[in-house]
């Protein structure tokens, strides 16, 4: 008994706390809004009409509030109502209480219960006080009806007649002194008439919400079997991506695998040429070392008459004089191969920095065959020059620091050359057609297919796929006063100090040894945005632009192989597909896309004898309008020359592809 006195006590003391402040029940479907207040969710609703308040802090929202069902609420207020049902008994006798406090007394007695209503005494009687109007002829046409307990407001409260008549045209109901007044000429029937046509209404109404509810929970199931449709969709699109992707990632691991196993046969093909080399040296070594203590075992007998008649002959050995091998990784499947992948990242770097609608066109079939056409332009120039490891002149080729970088041998240089030219006081031939020199580099076929390794997308820019590179926009060749090699003290004259501005420098650009060195990072800088970076393309440009005098100055390159050295105006564009060097009219680029030398201006190309340089020096002459190219050796060898009208400063530009390049602003000494 105490548990259950304790129980009734609990739910009391929570009937406060579990009502309603609206209409001060006990909660039906609780909603919390932000000031923490709980409502029923109807009662709420009712008061929002203009403006969105709290009604009970008064609180104002600027907007309606979300409202979300208290499910804690709601179990407390369910547990609550349970409970609450024990104490059944008390609430039947309150319900009782009610009950007969609306009970019809007799309005004669006031005691008995009303059995008829008189509509035309206007009074309530029980069947004693009804026996005048039942045996009594004068209260034979009195009205009488089951009783009534409205009976106030059915009477009339301008004329204090009972209201027997309905006004259907002010859908109100009138007494007949209101028909002769107010509602004369209206139409009018009796209330039970009307009660029966609101009923007939109210029940088609009924019938046409069953219909409504029946085709919107139709319409629910409905979607609700969308949504299970639509997630075993999503599921079936996740698993067909998941397996396309996952197997472009085994396509990339099994040729990255290939990769780096032709990279290791190489490795093993020089290092086993080497070990022969170093086997037959060291026997050389040995033979040698033998006739040294034979010569020291005669002397030491130089007294002796044997000595005199002792023979002694020198070893072959003594006749081969030994060299170092320079040996060159570059076959012709490894460079493919990293020019490839070097091209297959720009062009999907590319593609994901489009919208997912734009990258399909940007990866068509007619796209494809300008990233794969890597390996037939190897095929070509490696046909043309010769593969070093294929026929037997490994030793002609020297090992690079950076891979995937062909330098050819040494009778391509221009230097000898030029030496030899001026001793014989003949100026150099000039190649009458670029594009078609014997060395093969200038093929038309590899410089296109090259070339297009370098454009985003696979799509050559400023021009249409179709239309071909148009020959020498404002470019002119070597005037014939620099046709040949110069003194470097001469050009050193014209020295400038020049450092990198790292204002300009794209985000992979990083700058060392105080802005002379600049070289590509695979992760970006944290450079500040500015409008004067490349945001694009990996250049940068130097501090100092000049407009007036000559300048001269030098740059050296970890490799030539996917740079560019160039100038270009301050008003270059930084950010635009066309802010490339030599892309647009406000920049003149020399580069070095690997083994092919091409010039660029408005997006031209002619294509160049490849020097091969370590070191290039650039003499700018403003007041003649020219850019000379030099490669830099024991004397300055020009290679190319820009002429352009000066319409502003140029500044000295700078392009940088290949991750792990660099290139080194020179300090000039005489």
């Amino acid at each position: 008994m105490a548990e259950v006195d304790e129980s009734q006590f609990s739910i009391m003391s929570l009937e406060d706390e579990l009502t309603c402040s609206i209409c001060l029940s006990t909660f039906d479907c609780p909603v919390t809004i932000p000031c923490g207040h709980n409502f029923c969710q109807d009662c709420l609703l009712a008061t929002w009409k203009e403006s969105y308040s709290c009604p009970q802090c008064r609180t104002l929202f600027a907007t309606r509030p979300e409202l979300k069902k208290n499910t804690v609420l709601t179990a407390v207020v369910e547990t609550f109502k349970v409970r609450s049902s024990k104490n059944e008994p008390n609430l039947t006798a309150e319900e009782s209480q009610v009950k007969k406090k609306e009970i019809l007394r007799c309005d004669t007695c006031m005691e008995t219960e009303a059995s008829k209503t008189c509509l035309t005494c206007m009074a309530s009687y029980c069947e004693e006080h009804l026996r005048p109007h039942r045996e009594n002829p004068i209260f034979r046409l009195h009205s009488l009806s089951e009783p009534v307990g409205d009976l106030l407001e059915r009477i009339c409260p301008d004329h204090h007649k009972l209201m027997e008549l309905f006004c259907t045209q002010h859908d109100r109901p009138i007494c007949s002194f209101c028909l002769q007044q107010v509602h004369k000429g209206c139409s009018f029937t009796t209330p039970d008439e009307q009660r029966s046509r609101k009923e007939s209404d109210l029940r088609s109404n009924l019938g046409l919400l069953d219909g409504k509810i029946v085709k919107n929970e139709t319409i629910i199931f409905e979607m609700k079997d969308m949504q299970n449709k639509l997630k075993d969709l999503a599921t079936s699109r996740k698993r067909a991506l998941t397996a396309e992707y996952q197997q472009m990632k085994e396509m990339l691991v099994q040729d990255e695998r290939e990769a780096l196993n032709a990279v290791d046969r190489e490795v093993e093909t020089g290092q086993t040429k080497l070990r022969v080399l170093m086997k037959k040296f060291g026997d050389n070594v040995d033979n040698m070392t033998k006739a040294k203590e034979e010569i020291h075992s005669l002397l030491s007998r130089s007294q002796t008459q044997a000595f005199l008649q002792a023979p002694f002959n020198l070893p072959q050995a003594i006749n081969f004089e030994p060299y170092s091998p320079k040996i060159s990784l570059d076959s012709k499947k490894v460079l493919a191969s990293q020019a490839f992948a070097a091209a297959l990242k720009q062009h999907l770097t590319e593609i994901f920095k489009q919208p997912v609608e734009s990258r399909l066109p940007l990866n068509t079939p007619e796209v494809n065959p300008d990233i794969l056409a890597a390996g037939s332009a190897y095929t070509t120039l490696w046909s043309t020059v010769g593969s070093p490891l294929g026929s037997g002149n490994l030793l002609e080729y020297e090992v690079e620091s950076s891979p995937g970088h062909l330098k050819l041998p040494r009778s391509h240089s221009p230097g000898p050359q030029a030496k030899t030219a001026q001793k014989k006081k003949t100026p150099k031939p000039k190649p009458k057609n670029p594009q078609t020199t014997g060395d093969g580099m200038g093929d038309k076929n590899t410089g296109r297919s090259m070339e297009n390794l370098l454009e985003f997308g696979g799509k050559p820019r400023g021009r249409t796929p179709a239309a071909e590179p148009k020959q020498k926009p404002e470019t002119t060749d070597i005037p014939p006063d620099i046709s040949t090699a110069e003194k470097r003290s001469e050009l050193l004259k014209y020295g400038t100090v020049l450092t990198f501005n790292p204002r300009t420098a794209h985000k992979r650009i990083a700058l060392t040894e105080n802005f002379t060195k600049a070289s590509v990072s695979d992760d970006h800088i944290n450079y500040p945005d500015c409008p004067e970076r490349f945001a694009v393309c990996s250049q940068v440009l130097a501090s100092k632009g000049f407009s007036t005098g000559r300048h001269y100055w030098e740059v050296r390159l970890s490799s030539s192989n996917f740079v560019g050295i160039g100038l270009a105006y301050n008003s270059i564009d930084r950010k635009g597909p066309t802010s490339r060097l030599g892309r647009n009219a406000q920049s003149w680029c020399v580069e070095w896309f690997n083994v092919k030398l091409s010039v660029w201006h408005n997006s031209s190309e002619t294509v160049l004898v490849n020097p091969n340089p370590k070191r290039v020096g650039v003499l700018l002459d403003c007041e003649a309008g020219t850019a000379t190219f030099y490669n830099v050796a024991d004397r300055a060898y020009p290679f190319h020359s820009f002429m352009f009208p000066f319409a502003q400063a140029v500044y000295p530009a700078f392009w940088i592809f290949s991750s792990g390049s660099f290139i080194t602003l020179c300090k000039l000494q005489q």
